[in-house]
Parts: C-alpha cells; structure tokens; sequence
C-alpha cells in the first residue's frame, strides 16, 4: 500500500529524533475506510527499551509525520496515525533460535 511505503520513507529518511532505532520497520498499515484513522504497526530490531523509546518518538512526531503524508499521498483525509509496536518478527527470530538450540542438543546426543 502506498501509505505504508510513504510511511517508511518518511520515518527512515527525515525523522532525526534520535530515540527511533535505526533498525525500525513499517511492518503493515491498517487504514479505516473513511481515511480518519491508521494504525501502523512498527517493528524494532533492538531490545524492549529502543522499541519504546522508538514509539516514543514516533508519537511525539505525529503531527509532522501527519503533513509528510498529506504532501505526498493523495488522500481526501490524512489519517491520525497510531504507532503500534509490533514484536512478531521479534518473536518469530527467538522461537527459531530456540527450536536451533533444541535440534543441536539432539544431534548432539546422537
């Protein structure tokens, strides 16, 4: 979706607060039909703390994240953003680390 390209850009590119990680990706956006409201679900390769923080900053620049998209997405509304940290890529990385450590600990006893 375009939204959530533009989003991407806008957080990787011209966001300078220094509480958003590096590492933060839009994982998927979920606009309501009449464009009032998104929820943008934000994934960080970091720990639990740099996922806040970068929620944090996202939320403190709402507003110009807000004009960004108005600018450059043309839409009728431009939707008030929910930033939601999305932990599954997170999960998913640590379930596949511990199910390696399961099949090592068999090999090993092979």
């Amino acid at each position: 979706m375009e939204v959530q390209r533009e989003l991407s850009e806008i957080i990787r590119r011209e966001i300078k607060d220094p509480r958003i990680h590096p590492m933060t990706s839009v994982v998927a956006v979920q606009v309501t039909p009449d464009l009032k409201y998104c929820k943008a679900y934000i994934s960080v390769l970091g720990n639990e703390e740099e996922g806040k923080n970068t929620i944090a900053g996202l939320r403190s620049g709402e507003g110009y994240i807000r004009r960004e998209l108005a600018r450059r997405v043309n839409l009728r509304n431009t939707p008030e953003i929910s930033f939601i940290l999305d932990q599954s890529i997170e999960h998913g990385v640590h379930m596949s680390h511990l199910i390696d450590e399961v099949t090592k600990d068999l090999r090993d006893d092979e």
